[in-house]
């Protein structure tokens, strides 16, 4: 196997729930395979850089291996190795999300119902 679509790879990577999202992805800029925006049918080899964005993070990764066929999660890792660089960024965002939500003041109750209506109408439903 020479190639693989790009969006089958990284539905079977696991980076995406569905095909049709990874395609999406692909149409909105949001994966760069060698520092290049991809397509959705441009073909990833082994040792191709892809850069992915999606609501996990960002993350830079090497392909090691192709597969045009999603498996258990275990061997979907063993697909790619993803840079130090890249583990190192998301964590450091994750830390802090994770200290604004904590910055964050609770709230003393459940909001009353005049405080839900002020809210909806702040929100504009």
């Amino acid at each position: 196997m020479n190639g693989v679509r790009i969006d089958k790879w990284l539905w079977a990577a696991r980076f995406f729930k569905t095909r049709a999202l990874a395609s999406r992805a692909c149409e909105l800029g949001r994966v760069q395979s060698n520092g290049v925006v991809a397509k959705a049918a441009r073909e990833v080899r082994t040792g191709d850089l892809l850069q992915v964005r999606n609501e996990g993070g960002d993350f830079v990764i090497e392909v090691l291996t192709l597969s045009e066929i999603r498996g258990p999660a275990a061997a979907a890792q063993g697909l790619y190795r993803e840079t130090d660089e890249s583990k190192a960024a998301r964590a450091k965002v994750a830390e802090e999300r994770k200290a604004m939500f904590a910055a964050e003041a609770a709230p003393a109750s459940r909001p009353s119902k005049r405080d839900r209506r002020e809210i909806n109408r702040f929100r504009g439903r």
